[in-house]
């Protein structure tokens, strides 16, 4: 039997900087390495409480992972992020680029997706706060 302890999503950016800044100023998430690349990050992890996440620079994947550098450019990638309450989260997100605006789904969550400055879609959603579903 497979045991799985934990899955971390790894998103590719021309950028990590503005990213961090996403996670940590926005939804208090902590940047607990970073690994620089010339005057830039190369790589970056962010946490809070048991959810991780990691960014890559497309430079940084080109020296780390060449065969697949030219993947890591084609994304977006999409994030699906339960949330206890959406309403903090929507109050931190003013002002960016909303892509699923606000709305209640056929299971019952009510939800709302924005890019993040690398274009990744990540969706913040409560569960069982869907109205009219």
């Amino acid at each position: 039997m497979l045991t799985v302890h934990k899955l971390t999503p790894v998103l590719f950016a021309s950028e990590i900087e503005p990213c961090l800044r996403f996670w940590t100023e926005r939804l208090g998430f902590e940047k607990t390495v970073a690994v620089p690349e010339g005057d830039k990050l190369g790589f970056a992890i962010l946490q809070k409480g048991n959810i991780e996440l990691m960014y890559q620079s497309y430079a940084s994947a080109g020296k780390d992972l060449p065969a697949v550098a030219e993947v890591c450019r084609q994304g977006p990638s999409f994030l699906y992020v339960e949330v206890a309450q959406l309403e903090p989260v929507l109050a931190a997100l003013q002002g960016v680029e909303v892509v699923v605006p606000l709305r209640s789904t056929f299971y019952g969550s009510k939800e709302m997706g924005v890019k993040d400055p690398a274009g990744h879609i990540v969706v913040f959603a409560q569960p069982g706060a869907a109205t009219g579903s």
